[in-house]
């Protein structure tokens, strides 16, 4: 089995490195960058399995980072950061981001947040399918969505509910499963960043399909 390889920009040297290690204790291959520019120079000369990524870095932040990875791959990206407001997270993961973890962070949380993200990317790839509903259609292999043939760009988040969406068309998805599925693993707290990512969603796709069931959930359907 090949080990997963785990990219930490963070640059707090000491969380840096109890990071790296509780990280090696998990058998991860693990490389680590202390600025925005350091971490971008690592992704650019390897490939990684997961990013784990501080937002308060000198030269460049983790948004600017966040933004330039997402131009070029949908690698999964965890951002380590100890600004709580909701608009900050909500700016990550409309950046296409994938897990949000707020400090100070429990370690042995952390790691289960890692293995829950890289089992959901893991279980994305192997299925490998496209599925539609009238002129609207999702390759998960690519991560791409079309409307009428043309392409819509979407954020890795945005993709993953709209493909969930689809492959259960007709049926009322609720925001807890779709945390489920999307995020991989139970979530406590405030469901509304759903919301905001359905609104993003119909923004784009400009089509009437995506119908809201008040106080449950989404649906696809005519």
């Amino acid at each position: 089995m090949i080990n997963n390889r785990i990219l930490v920009i963070e640059d707090d040297q000491e969380i840096r490195e109890l990071i790296k290690q509780f990280l090696l204790t998990q058998n991860y291959m693990v490389e680590t960058a202390f600025d925005g520019l350091d971490g971008l120079k690592h992704f650019n000369k390897q490939s990684f399995d997961l990013i784990l990524l501080d937002v308060m870095l000198p030269n460049l932040n983790g948004f600017e980072v966040a933004k330039m990875i997402r131009t070029q791959s949908t690698v999964p990206i965890i951002m380590l950061t100890a600004l709580e407001e909701e608009q900050n997270q909500i700016k990550g993961f409309d950046l296409g981001i994938d897990d949000y973890m707020t400090k100070p962070f429990s370690f042995h949380v952390l790691i289960r947040r890692v293995k829950a993200v890289l089992k959901r990317a893991y279980e994305q790839r192997r299925k490998g399918n496209s599925v539609s509903f009238k002129e609207l259609q999702a390759d998960s292999d690519a991560y791409k969505a079309y409307v009428h043939g043309v392409e819509i760009s979407l954020t890795t988040k945005e993709f993953e509910i709209l493909y969930l969406l689809l492959q259960n068309a007709k049926k009322v998805i609720t925001r807890e499963q779709i945390i489920e599925k999307v995020w991989g693993y139970e979530y406590v707290g405030d469901t509304r960043n759903i919301d905001t990512h359905i609104k993003n969603i119909r923004k784009k796709l400009n089509i009437p399909y995506i119908k809201t069931t008040k106080g449950i959930g989404y649906q696809i359907d005519e």
